[in-house]
């Protein structure tokens, strides 16, 4: 019997929890959709409130990560013959685990421009460019795990354009649907729980994304994308 809860699925619920959970704790910092940081860097900036110095490091760091994620996957580890998927999980779980032990022993958080936070801060940053990264490499077919608004347009967009398709279109098109509002449904769960969790436990509730992660190697990923001759 096929499992609901795909690969995919996983890491969009991990991703919707951890980005709330980084926001509200870490001075609005976004740890997943991390363009999203350019405007609460500009909040920061307008009104004069610290966190200013994790959202202006968030991108570059995660850009490095994610070309570190390419490199060392088809440099070193896919040469010797090593999972490289399963390897960049492991990697994430590293990091989220980190992560929720600095936000654990260093949190709360008064300051957000000062060490601990922008320490906390860019671990889970890293954690989430392995994840994009990975997606984007080995299943990039299936839709995005940490940004929702190009997938809900699309669903928008099928919605639109049921009418009128042939059986063979519309089956197709109902297929993508699914696979697109099971991720976005598993967003938003994660982005309830992480504001509820946090608010009952505080930084502790940094301890579920690595809990969360730790499933992922035993979940079937979509198939890769073909690779060009």
């Amino acid at each position: 019997m096929k499992s609901p809860i795909t690969l995919p699925v996983l890491l969009s619920l991990n991703a919707g929890y951890l980005d709330t959970a980084g926001f509200l704790a870490l001075h609005g910092l976004f740890t997943a959709h991390v363009t999203g940081n350019f405007v609460t860097l500009g909040a920061s900036i307008a009104y004069g409130a610290s966190g200013a110095v994790p959202k202006l490091l968030a991108l570059p760091v995660f850009c490095v990560v994610v070309m570190a994620t390419r490199a060392i996957g088809s440099r070193w580890l896919q040469p010797r013959g090593v999972n490289v998927l399963r390897t960049m999980h492991v990697a994430e779980l590293v990091l989220l685990v980190t992560g929720a032990a600095l936000a654990i022993g260093l949190g709360p958080f008064p300051d957000g421009d000062q060490w601990p936070l922008i320490l906390t801060g860019m671990v889970l940053v890293a954690a989430m460019a392995i994840q994009n990264a990975t997606h984007r490499i080995h299943f990039a077919s299936a839709p995005p795990t940490t940004l929702m608004t190009g997938t809900t347009t699309q669903i928008m967009i099928d919605i639109a354009d049921l009418h009128g398709l042939t059986a063979d279109q519309a089956a197709q098109t109902k297929a993508r649907l699914k696979r697109m509002a099971k991720s976005v449904a598993a967003f938003t769960i994660g982005c309830g729980a992480g504001a509820l969790l946090f608010g009952r436990f505080g930084e502790w509730c940094f301890v579920v994304p690595p809990a969360i992660t730790a499933f992922a190697p035993f979940l079937p990923a979509p198939p890769a994308p073909a690779r060009k001759p």
